[in-house]
């Protein structure tokens, strides 16, 4: 039996200009302003609070908007959850290894998905609080509030202003 013909995609469309201009804004306000936050009123400057998995939540928030995974609910409790896991994790294992890096975003996953807040890049933020610095891992429980739950929170923020700069989009498409 031959298999039916598919139509094929090469890319995923381009959005319109005015949707990259509001992605341009929106990261550069975004990120800079957590990378402000952590050098001038942190004095950190390595920008060590500042961690990766805020850089895919700018992806989704200010480049495509409205996917369900970059809604507030699931980048502020989405974070947040798998932050908590992670430390968790962590804090179990009592080592960062294969076992509390694989332990760490497991959980988070299950409960994203449990919670309905799927945030890929809480993920992210699960294994850093597992792999990262001395300084991450000193914080604690910490961890979750600061840099997570500050950071998703002035991201989210910061899309509010630039997901709405023109009439063309209204961001979020859902609250909770």
């Amino acid at each position: 039996m031959t298999e039916p013909h598919r139509k094929q995609h090469r890319h995923s469309p381009r959005p319109p200009v005015s949707q990259m201009i509001r992605s341009l804004v929106g990261a550069l306000l975004g990120i800079g302003l957590l990378a402000a936050i952590d050098q001038f009123f942190l004095s950190d400057a390595d920008l060590t609070f500042v961690i990766g998995a805020f850089g895919a939540t700018a992806v989704l928030v200010f480049g495509a908007p409205s996917s369900p995974l970059a809604q507030p609910y699931n980048v502020v409790v989405g974070h947040m959850i798998s932050a908590a896991i992670g430390v968790a994790a962590f804090k179990l294992v009592g080592d960062a290894n294969w076992f509390s890096a694989a332990l760490a975003v497991s959980f988070a996953i299950v409960a994203m998905q449990a919670t309905r807040s799927v945030h890929p890049p809480g993920g992210a933020s699960a294994l850093i609080a597992v792999v990262a610095s001395p300084q991450i891992h000193a914080l604690g429980f910490l961890y979750v509030l600061y840099p997570v739950a500050l950071g998703a929170v002035v991201l989210v923020c910061v899309s509010l202003v630039s997901n709405n700069l023109f009439n063309d989009q209204r961001w979020p498409i859902f609250w909770f």
